[in-house]
């Protein structure tokens, strides 16, 4: 078999297409294949299909998966065409996407390698550019993002993450059904959710059950406005509510150690972890210790007791029940006298009913919150990102479950 049969079987290259010539560079590291359109070959135009006439060709090149070590180009000269309807265009090829730069093939590649590896890494195995990966990267995402089909949805969650340093965050949506990341907004305001919202038919958030979120009165009102019944839907995650509770022990630990320390007593000296630890993960020498402060009259004690309180409070399977058992757990913090817990109760009282929504339809961010791990593990072998756009590329590419490898085009054959 010549050489470029050899091509033409493994490119696929079929009539009105055929290999014209195969040259190997071998000193430079390159094969160039060179393919050419069949003589009368009739064309038409790439938007409506009509027969039309040659206008002129130009020449493309494309990279290709490489031969053995050897980089690997195809070359063509891609005839334009001249449409009585939308004027002069290029007609499409068969190995590759209008305007690309490098075979569908090519693009399936770096696809996998990106799910595996990063910008860097990818550029430097397959001898490309940083901004040809982010291309490719980018067109994957657009892609899959146009094959997406807008569905009802059931049950969301909405968190936000950290883009960069100083306070800088994305807010993510996410399909707790489908386990996928629905979109990436810029910044954690009301109205970015509401991007989100305005992007979605109605008669798809009319379906929604749940949407799980933090105390984010930017959140709740941006849902409020926009999903019916929203008071009976939403739901504060429980997560952020243990986080809330976190806070606010270590908030009286600080302060009671400040006042032991005052008096020269260093109990407290070295045991934040131990309060917001499980005692069930400690090891042996970390929970004698702990036992033995807990059970002392010290106010973090106190404090860590409200706190594992409320975390046995989740498994009630009506609201009345709950909503019991939640209220007698607030008046024990509003009347603790420990200014942590007494604030921390006061928030609970006002958000209460978003507890309940949680508790009764058995939702959370769980999901969401191990998606938000790996964000940050890909921001981290990235070493950040420059801009948001790039941000959320990589967010929908790694965790949107897109469709994200090209279709190879078809030529239009008379």
């Amino acid at each position: 078999m010549r050489d470029r049969d050899l091509y033409a079987k493994l490119l696929g290259i079929e009539s009105p297409w055929h290999v014209r010539d195969v040259e190997a560079r071998l000193e430079q590291g390159e094969v160039e294949i060179f393919i050419a359109l069949d003589e009368g070959a009739e064309l038409a135009c790439p938007v409506c299909g009509t027969t039309a006439s040659r206008y002129d060709s130009r020449s493309r090149s494309w990279r290709h998966l490489d031969t053995m070590q050897y980089r690997t180009l195809l070359t063509a000269e891609v005839p334009r065409v001249k449409c009585p309807t939308h004027g002069v265009k290029q007609i499409q090829v068969p190995w590759a996407l209008p305007g690309g730069r490098f075979t569908a093939m090519f693009e399936a590649l770096v696809i996998d390698w990106l799910a595996e590896a990063s910008h860097s890494a990818v550029a430097k195995m397959l001898r490309m550019s940083w901004d040809e990966v982010d291309g490719v990267m980018q067109r994957a995402v657009a892609r899959g993002l146009s094959r997406r089909q807008s569905e009802p949805l059931r049950n969301i969650g909405v968190d936000e993450t950290s883009f960069q340093k100083r306070h800088e965050y994305v807010t993510v949506v996410y399909d707790c059904d489908r386990k996928r990341v629905l979109e990436v907004l810029d910044g954690r305001t009301q109205a970015a959710l509401e991007e989100f919202y305005w992007a979605t038919p109605k008669e798809h958030l009319d379906t929604l059950r749940s949407v799980s979120m933090d105390m984010s009165a930017a959140y709740i009102e941006a849902t409020r406005l926009h999903v019916s019944g929203a008071d009976k839907k939403i739901c504060l995650d429980r997560f952020h509510v243990a986080k809330n509770f976190g806070d606010a022990v270590n908030k009286v630990r600080v302060d009671e150690h400040a006042e032991l320390q005052a008096e020269g007593v260093d109990l407290l000296k070295g045991t934040r972890f131990l309060w917001l630890q499980s005692p069930d993960k400690m090891n042996p020498s970390r929970r004698l210790r702990f036992d033995v402060l807990r059970q002392t009259s010290l106010k973090v004690a106190r404090a860590w007791a409200m706190k594992e309180t409320a975390h046995g409070l989740w498994h009630f399977k009506t609201r009345a029940g709950a909503r019991r058992a939640w209220l007698h757990l607030i008046r024990w913090l509003t009347h603790s006298r420990l200014p942590p817990m007494v604030k921390l109760g006061r928030t609970l009282r006002t958000h209460l009913w978003g507890i309940v929504n949680a508790i009764v339809y058995r939702v959370s961010n769980a999901h969401l919150e191990s998606v938000n791990a790996k964000i940050q593990a890909l921001k981290k072998r990235a070493c950040g990102y420059r801009n948001r756009d790039r941000f959320r590329n990589a967010i929908l590419f790694h965790t949107g479950g897109l469709d994200l490898y090209p279709a190879l085009a078809t030529h239009t054959d008379s």
